[in-house]
């Protein structure tokens, strides 16, 4: 059997590709912050905070999480957040957010769901007290 004999499947398209790339996840991200931003539970938490930092390294995060070309570098997830007391309350309050914010850009549910479930993931490197801390 050579080559040209082998039937393949076509590649899976991403979940990044899927949502129209970049301009779709950037703009998601930026949503996403006027949500939070406008929360009083959660505004404090960005006082005196670079936002085009912060939102860039979201884009990337988000992008990374979405199975695109882009590579989250920023700092440990744990570390970034340490010591800003972030309850559970506070860490629903932002999944939510984001839900909102992809539920809004007509991102489908299962895109969501699987994006969502990769953020909860994430909860005991962000929420204090959520897991023994090494």
């Amino acid at each position: 059997m050579t080559s040209l004999d082998l039937q393949t499947e076509p590649a899976a398209q991403s979940d990044y590709a899927a949502v129209g790339g970049a301009p779709a996840v950037t703009t998601v991200v930026n949503r996403f912050y006027e949500l939070v931003l406008g929360d009083d539970l959660l505004a404090s938490h960005f006082e005196g905070i670079e936002m085009a930092r912060l939102k860039r390294h979201q884009v990337a995060l988000v992008s990374q999480v979405m199975g695109g070309p882009v590579a989250y570098e920023g700092r440990e997830l744990r570390a970034a957040h340490a010591g800003m007391g972030i309850t559970a309350e506070q860490f629903g309050a932002v999944a939510g957010h984001l839900i909102a914010a992809l539920t809004e850009a007509g991102v489908p549910s299962e895109i969501i769901d699987r994006t969502v479930s990769a953020v909860a993931a994430t909860q005991p490197d962000i929420v204090e007290g959520s897991s023994t801390q090494a």
